[in-house]
């Protein structure tokens, strides 16, 4: 789970924004939870301490009526400490990234405190900094992105049987054991999008290495996932060299 920390010295705006959130985790069944609503620094840098969490959500208000610290301050000691962590500031004004770049911090997000927008703003602020973490913990190596229409797939490549070159100019098949997608594309690019996992048998077919069940080199021909495919005769020794 990643922890969320929040900390503001309003004591009203700190439980309405930590309603929103949960309300916003619960809805959408995010992985994360708050693990301290803080009403000052010190008591935030203790939960921190205490709970620990690298990589973790922090909320933090601009405006503290501390001696010590203001946000950006607190920002720079979580940094320090939580150098992949995320700092969302919410504030009563407007553009602070002058201010964060002041003090060398990279915000996610700048939320002003108005009653109208706070949830919804807050509520899409969480959307972003899930999409982000999902972006950042998939390994681009391990799928394939293709669109269909309007909509992004990410396939996996162990799933994958083979890429075919379609009728249509500069549109390629995807095969799975269970689906064939259209897509705009080329073998060429593919080829080298996909890595050495995939072998081009022939000008007309991209093919998983470890899907293909049979080499029939009289008829040049493979046999990928249940499927037939052709292969050219340039490519047979070079196969042959893949496969031992």
């Amino acid at each position: 789970m990643i922890h969320i920390y929040l900390c503001d010295d309003e004591a009203g705006v700190r439980r309405q924004i930590q309603r929103i959130l949960e309300k916003k985790i619960l809805i959408e069944d995010y992985d994360m939870g708050i693990v301290c609503s803080a009403a000052g620094p010190e008591e935030l840098l203790q939960a921190v301490e205490q709970k620990g969490g690298k990589g973790s959500i922090y909320f933090l208000d601009v405006d503290l009526r501390h001696k010590k610290w203001d946000g950006f301050l607190l920002g720079k000691e979580l940094r320090r400490r939580d150098p992949r962590g995320i700092l969302v500031y919410i504030t009563s004004y407007g553009n602070l990234a002058s201010r964060t770049f002041q003090y060398h911090l990279e915000a996610f997000d700048y939320i002003v405190k108005d009653p109208e927008g706070l949830e919804e703003a807050l509520g899409r602020c969480l959307e972003d900094i899930r999409t982000r973490l999902l972006q950042e913990r998939r390994d681009p190596r391990e799928v394939f992105t293709l669109r269909v229409g309007n909509t992004l797939r990410h396939i996996p490549l162990e799933e994958i049987l083979f890429f075919e070159t379609a009728s249509r100019s500069h549109h390629v098949f995807l095969h799975t054991a269970t689906s064939c997608l259209d897509f705009v594309g080329g073998l060429n690019d593919i080829e080298a999008e996909v890595g050495d996992g995939f072998f081009r048998a022939h000008r007309a077919y991209l093919v998983a290495l470890d899907k293909i069940e049979e080499i029939d080199l009289k008829h040049n021909k493979l046999r990928v996932g249940g499927r037939e495919c052709l292969m050219s005769r340039s490519a047979k020794s070079a196969l042959l060299k893949r496969k031992e």
